[in-house]
């Protein structure tokens, strides 16, 4: 009888935002596979005997191609009775979990999302960066900026930032150049307040408060992983500072 396979997201780096269940399970697994993102303090969590597997993505490099990931989680759901596949922030927010379901779906293994809290919406509160602010803005966005290093028009479009609106960039931070040159030929004024904020809820988180017309200045040198943060909330970054 085949294992399952849960789907795990351990958040957006600082362990101690890891889920309840989302412990419970990595110490419960036999395997983990388990992404760059993840902070690897949490493995040491997981009990003797696991099986641990690394299939880590970074920028221009796999260390395992995706087809060979979906492999490897059939083959341990066949092998196992608990196989947790860890990632970074949430499983199913640009994390390719829903793509990994449908895989083991169709081969009749068994599988379960247990969500993770997104970097998305902790690293700009870590930062002091409210992604809705009564008064200030009605919604938040979250794109990803992967795609956009090569051809940011299949991101940003005329308009891109509405009114009352924060954008949240994920995965942009190498190609925060052509990104930032979208954002202003699609309408966004130079003036609006951005923020790029590197390793996020860990000690050595480092944010940089600029406009969309210096961030690519006053960010030069920043590294992944990294978000960026565009809209009138990050004005009230220095007020709301606390992560130190």
């Amino acid at each position: 009888m085949s294992g399952k396979v849960f789907l795990t997201g351990a958040g957006p780096g600082d362990p101690d935002l890891l889920t309840v269940k989302a412990l419970r399970l990595i110490r419960e697994a036999d395997v983990i596979l388990y992404d760059r993102l993840v902070n690897e303090t949490i493995l040491n969590e997981a009990k003797a005997g696991v099986t641990l597997v690394y299939v880590g993505k970074e920028d221009g490099h796999h260390t395992i191609p995706q087809e060979k990931i979906n492999a490897l989680l059939y083959e341990h759901a066949q092998n196992h009775s608990t196989v947790v596949r860890l990632k970074g922030g949430d499983p199913l927010i640009f994390g390719r979990g829903g793509e990994e379901a449908l895989y083991l779906a169709e081969r009749g293994i068994a599988f379960e999302f247990v969500p993770g809290i997104s970097s998305a919406i902790a690293v700009p509160t870590y930062a002091g960066i409210p992604v809705t602010q009564r008064g200030i803005n009605t919604s938040f966005r979250v794109l990803t900026g992967h795609h956009a290093k090569q051809n940011p028009e299949t991101v940003f479009d005329p308009g891109i930032l509405r009114e009352n609106e924060t954008l949240v960039i994920l995965m942009g931070v190498k190609g925060i150049g052509p990104i930032v040159e979208a954002l202003i030929r699609n309408g966004v004024d130079l003036s609006v307040p951005c923020a790029v904020i590197e390793n996020g809820t860990m000690p050595e988180q480092k944010c940089t408060v600029a406009t969309v017309g210096t961030i690519v200045e006053a960010s030069k040198g920043a590294g992944s992983p990294a978000i960026i943060v565009v809209g009138q909330t990050v004005g009230l970054s220095e007020q709301l500072k606390w992560f130190v």
